[in-house]
This record gives structure tokens, sequence and C-alpha cells, in this order.
């Protein structure tokens, strides 16, 4: 994958030099495997009709209107880029901490085995062959499905304030790679994006421009804090991948509670061999309610808790570490409680020190249900945010 040169390597080592980390990972095949049948089994019990009726809705959009051509009416229509399946790697198994539906690092990941291929060490297995060409086909099919035959003309690839996030320098590779597939591409925050009758215009000193395709790196959701965006997906005005439905289906943390409730799961329908992957790769998660208040507390030191629809790690607490007063705001909260799963760690050298153990986990990028790309991210603390030097996004390879 092409780089923007000089100026996006600045951007790296000035801003986010703990980006990439200094070692590869190794995984046996067994652990690739059961990540790779947890997905799969995933991806069919979300396909079941019983799932779609129950998902949690806090924010439903608004109904669009009689007549209107939606863009993306239904979860297997629009299919959502970048899937990510983060998995905590241990002597007992995979096992997935949560679904997010807009992970990042995917192109940036796709930089790293790039510059890695002529090596020729092993571990082929856990990326496709040709990344560029496999995201932009991902893209490509997402248009596909909402526009058919229509040429995708532009893309904006949406967050709040892009240029001040930390993952900036992924916006600029992607864009690198659409422009040289012929797509004109715009970094933009969401206040200049404009709603009008016949479309969603992005509006720049000079001129305006109306956007085919956005690429949504929002943490809102729901959109609720982005009306103009919001009403041109609900309304078909625009192609928005992935969309507040993808995040429902997937990645709203009270999902992981049905996809380990057994009983619940042959409700739905679900293949017995499915429910025992589940069962086995999924830590068992409940949902925070009201009464639960003596057991948990008792308990807290099992359990990880997860607001419903966080991100990053924001506002999660490992039970051991909670006040009661943290607690309480648990109980009268949207939360879920994760049974806990300790990440896998790795010996990293930082600038010719001792040794010092990190932690990691496993991110399997997923689009359709095909897991594209695997790659680690290694930190400290209790969350990857890519501060910790010796850490970041690492190389993932498979070893007997």
């Amino acid at each position: 994958m092409q780089a923007q040169g000089d100026a996006w390597h600045s951007l790296v080592t000035e801003r986010s030099p703990h980006l990439f980390a200094d070692v590869t990972l190794f995984i046996t095949p067994a652990k690739l495997q059961q990540m790779h049948a947890v997905i799969a089994a995933v991806g069919r019990v979300v396909k079941l009709p019983g799932w779609e009726r129950d998902t949690p809705l806090p924010n439903p959009l608004p109904p669009a209107g009689e007549g209107t051509n939606v863009a993306c009416p239904a979860p297997e229509d629009c299919l959502g880029v970048f899937f990510g399946y983060d998995f905590h790697l241990n002597e007992q198994g995979a096992h997935l901490i949560e679904i997010n539906t807009n992970a990042g690092g995917g192109f940036l990941n796709a930089l790293l085995i790039d510059s890695q291929r002529e090596t020729g060490l092993p571990g082929a297995a856990v990326a496709e062959a040709n990344l560029e060409q496999t995201f932009l086909d991902m893209f490509r099919n997402e248009w596909r499905l909402a526009r058919g035959d229509a040429p995708l003309k532009n893309i904006a690839i949406v967050d709040e304030q892009p240029e001040a996030q930390h993952l900036y320098a992924e916006f600029l590779l992607a864009k690198n790679l659409f422009e040289r597939a012929g797509i004109a591409v715009h970094i933009v925050d969401t206040s200049t994006l404009q709603e009008r009758d016949d479309g969603l215009y992005l509006d720049f000193p000079g001129g305006e421009q109306k956007i085919d395709l956005v690429y949504n790196r929002l943490t809102d959701f729901s959109l609720q804090q982005h009306p103009a965006l919001r009403q041109a997906y609900a309304s078909g005005q625009v192609v928005l991948t992935p969309h507040p439905y993808n995040y429902v289906q997937y990645a709203d943390k009270r999902n992981l509670a049905r996809l380990t409730d057994a009983q619940g799961l042959r409700a739905l329908g679900a293949d017995e061999a499915d429910i025992a992957t589940l069962h086995a790769g999924i830590p068992h998660t409940i949902v925070v309610r009201p009464g639960m208040e003596a057991t948990l507390w008792a308990e807290r030191k099992q359990w990880f808790f997860k607001p419903n629809s966080g991100y990053g790690s924001k506002g999660a607490y490992r039970g051991a570490n909670l006040t009661k007063r943290v607690f309480g705001e648990i109980m009268h909260g949207d939360y879920v409680a994760q049974k806990l799963a300790p990440p896998g760690e790795r010996a990293v050298c930082v600038n010719g020190a001792e040794s010092v153990s990190l932690k990691y986990d496993v991110r399997c990028y997923v689009y359709d249900g095909q897991v594209q790309l695997v790659a680690a991210r290694l930190y400290q603390g209790q969350t990857t945010n890519f501060r910790t030097p010796g850490g970041g996004f690492a190389l993932v390879r498979v070893v007997e």
C-alpha cells in the first residue's frame, strides 16, 4: 500500500509514534481456526429472522417518507465495511470480547503487512493476498448494493475533527487508495455537510460537492448528534457505510448477552454446533438489571463491565477495581457484565532496555462474513490506546 511520502511519515512519527509495535505476534493454527469459527457462527445467528426482530434499537432512525428510496433499508443490503472482531487469546483459547462496526486500523495494517511481504516469512494465512484491491472492492460492493451500476465518483471520509484524530494517518492512506482508483475523496467534519432534497452536499471554500458515498468513522453510532448525515442516510440521499443498523445488529454490547444465551439461541432456531462454538468462544455476558446489585458486587472480581453503546473501552471497568460509587453508577446505567477473559501477553524490548510484558488483543477485520485481515494490538493498562512505548498494531503470524 503506497503511503503519502515524507509528510505522512512525519505525521506518524511526530503525532502517533506508537501506532506500530516493535514485535510480531505469533499464534497457533488452532486459535486462528477458533476465531474463524466464532465469526462464522455469529454471522449465521445474526441472519436468523428472530435476531433482527429482537435487536435492541435505543435510537431508531426516523422512518423514511412514503415512496422514499432508502439506500440501506435492511442489514443484508449495505453490509458495512471493516467490522472488527476483537479477541483475547490465552491458554484456554480465543475469546471474543466485542464486535466493532467501524473498526480502525485496516489501512494501517495493510501498509504494515505490505512492508514485510518481501521477507518471505510464514503467516500469509492471516491476510488476503492483495489487501488494496480487497478494500477497494469492498467499498465498490457497498456502492453497487445501493446504487447498482451507477458510477462511484466521490467519497467523503467523515469524523469529528478528523485532522485531530489519533488515526488521521489512516484517513490519508484511504484517500490515497481511492484517488489512485479514480475516485475523488474528501476528509471532512460532519459540520461541513448539508442535507438537501436532492442529496448530501459538502460545502468548502470556493464551492460545493454532492457526495456519493460516506465512509463513516464516527463513534456516534446512531448519528443523533449529526442530523444532516442522519437524515440523508434515512431518506436514501447518500450511501453510508458502516451505518446505524450495522451497529445495532452486531456491535451493541447487549448482543454479546444474546450470543451467550443458549436457551435464547435455541428459541431463535440456531444450530447446536453454532451454540457450542459461541459458548466456547465468547465469555458469558449478561445485561445488568435492577436487583442484581448484591450478586454482582459479591462476584465483581469475575466480571468486566461495559456500557451498552460504549467504544474504545470508554466507561468500561474491571470489577476488581470498582469503588462502591462507580458500581452504583453502573447499576443505574446501561451496562453489560462480561466474564473476565484475560488477554495474552507478549515480551517487548523497548529501546534496548530489559524486556517488558505487554498485553495484546487480536482483531479480525471482516466483510460480509469473510476475514480479510488479522492484526494484533499491544498495550499497557486497560485499553489499546496506541500510547505505549513498544506497543501498537503488530503483525500476526501463524506458527505450529
